[in-house]
């Protein structure tokens, strides 16, 4: 029974909960009004996982672009930045205009080096075989680019010169037919006994074989192709020209040289040009960096010519011609 004058517990709690409802509406409406759109007011009170943040109307109405932020706006998922398109990272760098190395005269068939590369590359013909004419033609090309580089560099021409011209007879004479090729001389030369017994030095160096004098003007064209290598690659403040074609001269040559060949050489490599003096002579009218270029693209063709003599020297049992 209800006592009279008192009201109920639950009419007593309404009452006093009705201030405190009003209180919380009004709470809430003064936040949406401050930070925008709201999530519904069921969900507000519920604080459920899929009520969402809310966002201005001015966040929503700045447009897209290219680094904006996007997936911004009421029931959005947080926002990220957008990265520019691949194609459109593309399309800006297209728009630059990226300089080409323009080559220098002396790479150019009548440049100094292009000279003495057009026919050494001739002599790589498609069957891995060297071609002699062309081969010789190179040579020719080559005493001319080192004779004004020093007394060292004269010594070792005059007797490629003088090899050059051996083999040049041979070209030109009764058996010229069987000197078109490395392969074909070594070939002709064994048939007729010209080659001789491995390690032997002939006492009359005119009738020394044709191979033979290749294989001394093989070694000599490793010895130039390390030291223009050299001298295009070394580095500032590093050894200098002469000790580094000093050292070349000691890997490729010195071992087949006696010793005072071997003493003359290392004197002569005293008197040595500098590296800046080696560049000007090889590339005239051109840069450093321009001119160590173009002296490493001759030595790589150097280097060509000697590996594929070198592999067919081997194959054909010729190094060991003394």
């Amino acid at each position: 029974m209800r006592v009279a004058g008192r009201p109920l517990a639950w009419q007593h709690c309404f009452r006093h909960s009705i201030p405190l409802a009003i209180f919380l509406l009004l709470l809430l409406y003064l936040s949406a009004q401050i930070l925008g759109e709201c999530p519904p007011l069921s969900a507000a009170l519920g604080g459920t996982q899929e009520s969402k943040p809310c966002f201005s109307g001015a966040q929503r109405s700045l447009p897209l672009s290219s680094g904006a932020l996007s997936g911004c706006g009421s029931r959005a998922q947080p926002c990220i930045p957008e990265l520019p398109k691949p194609f459109q990272v593309q399309q800006e760098l297209g728009a630059l205009v990226v300089p080409q190395w323009k080559e220098p005269l002396c790479l150019e068939p009548q440049g100094m080096l292009g000279r003495m590369m057009r026919p050494f590359q001739a002599s790589l013909n498609l069957t891995g075989d060297v071609e002699l004419s062309q081969y010789l033609a190179g040579w020719r090309e080559l005493v001319k680019l080192v004779t004004p580089l020093g007394s060292i560099f004269t010594f070792a021409t005059s007797e490629a010169s003088t090899k050059v011209t051996a083999l040049e007879a041979r070209l030109r004479g009764p058996d010229a037919e069987h000197y078109t090729s490395l392969a074909a001389m070594a070939a002709w030369e064994r048939r007729t006994g010209l080659l001789g017994r491995p390690w032997s030095v002939p006492r009359d160096s005119a009738r020394s074989s044709g191979s033979r004098t290749l294989l001394l003007l093989h070694r000599a064209l490793r010895w130039s192709q390390l030291c223009l290598h050299r001298v295009a690659t070394g580095e500032l403040g590093g050894p200098d020209a002469g000790a580094q074609c000093s050292d070349a001269y000691g890997t490729a040559l010195a071992p087949h040289h006696p010793w005072l060949i071997r003493q003359a050489a290392r004197l002569a490599f005293l008197a040595f040009p500098g590296r800046g003096r080696l560049l000007e002579l090889s590339c005239p009218g051109t840069t450093e960096a321009e001119a160590r270029t173009a002296l490493a693209r001759a030595a790589g063709t150097l280097e060509d010519v000697y590996n594929r003599t070198q592999g067919m020297l081997a194959e054909l049992g010729l190094l060991q011609l003394g």
